[in-house]
Formats: C-alpha cells, structure tokens, sequence
C-alpha cells in the first residue's frame, strides 16, 4: 500500500528528530498492515463519504439558483428542478452516512485489533525476559507502558491511519474544486494555509517533546501507586500515610500540569487555525459578494463556494487532533519498542534440545557471574552435585548462594565458565525443560490472588487432587487447609497477604514437591516458621529428597548439618567444603557460625533430653 512508502519518503527529507519519529509510526503501520482487508474497506468507506460529501455542495447551490434566480427575475419557481435536487441531496446525505458509519467502525475494530497484538506482544516479550531484565524495568512503568502507551496508540491508528487520509483528500479535492470554481476566490482562501501548516509542523515538534514527557511521568506515577498500594502495611506500620499522600501529591501535580500545557498547546493550535479560517471565509464573503452584485457570480455559486469553505474547514479543525495523535502515538512508540527490541541476556539456542527427566546430576566449573554493573558476585566456582545428593549451600549475606540458585535455572547466564546438568552445558537444553526438571522454593514466595489450589498445582494444572493434597501433606499444609470452610477452595488476598509467613512459605514447598523435580532449590525454605513447623518441615522433606538432587541455600545452620556436602562461600568463593563434622574440625568459617547459632540450641536441648 501507499502509506508505508509515502511516509519513507517524507521521513528521509526531513531531520533526525522526525525521521525516529517516523521509523516508530512505520512500525505501528505495518501492525496494522496485518489486516489489510479491513484497512482497504475503511478507505473504500472512505472514498465513498468523499465522493458523496464533495457533490452536495454543488446540488445546494444548484438548488438556490433555482429558486432565487427566478425571484430575482419576477419569475416562478420551476419545482421540477428543485425537487430532483432534493431527492438527490437526501439520497447522497444517506450514502454518506453509511459510509461514515463503517468507515468509523472498521477505524475502530482496526485500532482494537492492533492494540490487542501489541498488548500480547508486549506481554509475551516481558514474560520470556530475564531476571536481568527486570532488575531494570520497574513494574508500575511496564504496567504504564502495556496500558496507557497502547491506548495512544489505538488512538492514533483510529484518528492518524484511517481518519487523517480522510482529511487529507478532502482537504485537497475541495481547494482543488474551490480554485476550479473561481480561482481568485480559491486563491484567497487557500492563503492562509501555508502559516497554518507551519504553525502547526512547530506545534507537533512541541506536542512530541511534551506527550513522551508526559508518558515518563505516569510511569513513575503508576510505579508509586504500584508500591503504595503493595506496601500499605508498612505504611500503616510505620505511620507515613500523610508521607505518602505528599510523594503521590507532587508527582500527580507534575502530571497535571505537563497534560494541561500539552492541551494548552493543542488549544492555541485549534484556535489559530478557526481565526484564520473565520478571517478567510469573511474576505470571501466581502469579495464574493461584490462579484455577485456586479452579475459575474450567482447566488448558488457563491453559497456552493462558502459550503465547500465550510467542508475545507473540517480537516483545518481536526489537524490539531491529528497533530496530537501523531505527536502520542510517536512518543508512544518510542517506549513500547524500547521494551519489545530489548533482547534478553538469556537466549536459547535454535537447536537447543529438550531436558527430558533429568538424572540430577549437577556441576559448576570454574563459574564466575557479574551483574551490569560489572563488580563480581561469584569468582571461580567449582561444585559437584552427585544424583540424589543434598549440598548445603552456607556463609553471611552477600556470599553469593542465592546466585548460584539463580544460575542453575538459567535466571541469569554465567560471566564465564559452565554450568552442567547430566555431562551437558545448560544453554544446550530449552529453557522450558530445564526449568521443569528444577524445582525452586524461594525465600520470597509470591502467591496469586486466587484459591489454595490453583496456587499449590501452578506449573502442574493438570495434577490431580490426591497428588495435590499428598503434597500438601508433605509440606505440612494440609492439616490447616482441611480445616478451613472452603478448604483448598479458600481465596487467599493479594500475595497471599491472608496466609502467615509460614504458611506461604510451606505453600511454596508444597507447589515445589507437586512438580516432582529431579533437582530441587530450597532457599532458606524454613526462614518463616518457628522451629516446631521447622522440625516438622525438615522430617516430611527427608522423604521427598530421596533420590533427588538438592540445594539448601539456608543461613540458619540447623536446616543444613545433615547435608551430604556443605559449601560454606564468603565474598563469591568457596572458601570451606565438607561435611557436617570435617567443617568442625577445621574450625574455619563455619565451626564460627556453628559456635554463634547451633552449639546454644544443642546444649539447650542436651539439658531438656535429661
């Protein structure tokens, strides 16, 4: 189709600022290109509304001449030449209606349908992203982007794609008629046209500048209310509601007045372009009337010529919408490709093959791992995890065991070395499949705002009830389910705020053994509960071990001494590796932490044993 190549064109004449501009429009354009069939019937809709709009000028005034030259001569009226024009006026008032109509419609429905496939894009895009990815995209501004981003550009496919050639060919068919009709006239009227187009391309420099302002600012409007209203028990907790009401006050007020000069910007270009319009049409008049008197114009030619003035008025008004729509949906553009070109760190091979059950077995060679900001979190790794061996992973804050939880699944990609499952490199297998065959309880559960069973199956929908319920057991869960009135029916509030710290921690377990995973990742899996829950926790865990390989990221020792192998890490290396008593021995890092946290609690439970 022609749009796509006009707009090149224009974009290569033109500065750097437009043509970025431009390359973003295109973009949205070949979305829409999609539906092609739909496009061609709104512009035939669109043709049709032209053809019948440009006529009924020429009838009106055709019908004028009927009655009032007759008059002016002392005549009668002949009724067999207005009435023929009435019928026709109606006829093509009728088929310009209908046009309008679908033209409007398939507008709309076409907008629907490309802001529908870019939301899913957009989705799709951010769910197959990395961690990495979201360490720098904040959700309230994702969340902006996916809602208020997409709308401008609906309203520009509407408004800019299918309605703006609607204004611009009857823009040019009427001035093109205009000059034909009287070309002195035409001439006069088409004058001032060329201070509007100019007023209006530095207006639309202006709006651009303005709309992607605006467009940042609600994101970081969106990403205060994200937080306010996720944490309002801290607020609360901490009394700071009339903190929070100020932060959002002077954000919202940025908002407001960034929206006001944007619309005040739009306002003054509507305005300009009515005055000169008004003081085009009453230099016509003034000099069209005069012609009229001297008998070099009709009555019905100059009313015909003030019609069509009035039609060329219509894409002369709407050009501050069209300017507005463009100027959006170009800022618009601009962030939501940011996001969909934005490729994720973590790739997967075209011929990557698929984990099937994996043997668990599991090893790090000379792993290291940096984030973006290139500081080291983890410096030449080396760990072997044997089929059906439990390796403890311990040391302070900061060691880098949760990263090394993190590698494993490919959440992020190792800076350098390997990480290997069954003699294989991670990146060789799907995604897909080498995360099912991982299971991971994290320290920061996060459930949905829906049943306690669609949050225990999630990433195994199609279990059936037993296994569910088997294990919910073994996560010792289904002794407080059961007895609730709805059971695993029961709701649960946003992030699972209804549950404990405990048992949201148990219901991550419970959807961790539900997957059945040949690797599992407990990280800090009993940090939320007291120590009877803890001890109840650790025993049902014994039996779901058997047989598989297992993380336990933990900084309490007493969930790890049993472990086959534990791995004591401090600054990113592997400073300690051994059992239980070989670490004692030692009296490294390790005896230290034992001395501070689990020598007291043995000796407590030594005196209550006797």
């Amino acid at each position: 189709m022609w749009i796509p190549s006009f707009f090149a064109s224009l974009a290569t004449t033109l500065g750097p600022s437009f043509r970025e501009s431009m390359q973003h429009i295109l973009r949205i354009i070949k979305i829409a290109l999609r539906y092609k069939y739909r496009i061609t019937f709104a512009y035939l809709s669109t043709i049709g509304a032209i053809v019948a709009y440009i006529f009924l000028p020429k009838l009106f005034g055709d019908a004028i001449d009927s009655v009032a030259e007759p008059i002016l001569a002392g005549g009668e009226v002949e009724t067999g030449i207005l009435y023929p024009c009435i019928l026709i006026i109606l006829g093509l008032s009728v088929i310009r209606g209908g046009m309008s109509y679908f033209q409007t419609y398939l507008a709309e429905t076409l907008s629907q349908y490309v802001s529908y496939d870019l939301r899913n894009s957009f989705y799709d895009h951010v769910q197959h992203q990395s961690f990495a990815f979201h360490d720098k995209h904040h959700t309230g501004n994702l969340m902006s982007r996916a809602i208020t981003d997409v709308e401008n550009i609906r309203m520009f496919i509407n408004m800019g794609l299918i309605r703006a050639p609607y204004f611009i060919a009857l823009f040019i068919i009427v001035a093109a008629i205009l000059v034909s009709m009287n070309w002195k006239l035409g001439l006069l009227s088409a004058s001032f046209m060329p201070i509007v187009a100019i007023y209006t391309s530095s207006v639309r420099l202006k709006m651009r500048a303005l709309w992607l302002l605006v467009q940042q600012k609600m994101a970081e409007l969106s990403i205060i209310l994200q937080e306010n209203f996720s944490g309002q028990r801290v607020v609360k907790a901490f009394a700071s509601e009339g903190h929070e009401e100020d932060k959002f006050e002077i954000k919202n007020s940025e908002v407001s007045d960034i929206y006001v000069a944007a619309e005040k910007l739009r306002a003054s270009s509507m305005s300009f372009m009515l005055f000169t319009f008004m003081v085009a049409m009453a230099l016509i008049i003034w000099y069209g009337g005069r012609q009229v008197m001297n008998g070099t114009m009709t009555p019905g030619e100059l009313a015909a010529f003030v019609f069509y003035l009035q039609i060329l008025a219509l894409p002369v008004r709407m050009a501050g919408w069209v300017v507005n729509a463009y100027a959006r949906a170009a800022s618009a553009g601009e962030r939501m490709f940011e996001i969909l070109d934005a490729p994720s760190p973590v790739g997967e091979k075209s011929n990557a093959v698929t984990l099937e059950k994996s043997q668990g077995h599991v090893s790090f060679e000379n792993v290291s791992f940096a984030y973006d900001d290139g500081k080291p979190v983890l410096r030449n790794i080396n760990l072997e995890a044997k089929p059906g061996e439990i390796v403890a992973l311990v040391g302070p804050p900061g060691s880098g065991k949760s990263t090394i939880a993190n590698l494993l699944p490919r959440f992020y990609d190792v800076s350098a070395g390997v990480i290997k499952v069954d003699g294989m490199d991670v990146k060789e297998f799907t995604l897909r499949s080498l995360r099912e065959n991982i299971g991971m309880v994290q320290q920061d559960v996060f459930l949905f705002t829906t049943s306690l069973k669609e949050n225990i199956k999630y990433g195994r929908e199609n279990a059936s009830d037993e296994q569910m319920e088997n294990a919910s057991s073994i996560a010792q869960l289904a002794d407080f389910i059961e007895g609730l009135e709805e059971g695993y029916d029961t709701y649960v509030g946003e992030r699972g705020s209804t549950l404990s710290g405990g048992q949201r921690q148990r219901m991550s377990i419970a959807r961790a053994i539900l997957l059945d995973p040949p690797i599992l990742i407990l990280d800090d899996s009993t940090s939320s509960v007291d120590a009877n829950t803890e001890d109840q926790i650790k025993a049902a865990m014994d039996n779901s071990m058997a047989g598989r390989t297992t993380f336990i990221i933990a900084n309490r020792l007493s969930t790890v001494h049993s472990a086959d192998k534990i791995v004591v890490l401090k600054d990113g290396r592997i400073i300690e590796e051994g059992s239980h008593e070989e670490l004692l021995e030692k009296g490294g890092l390790y005896n230290e932490i034992y001395e501070l946290q689990l020598r007291p609690q043995d000796e407590l439970s030594s005196e209550v044993s006797k």
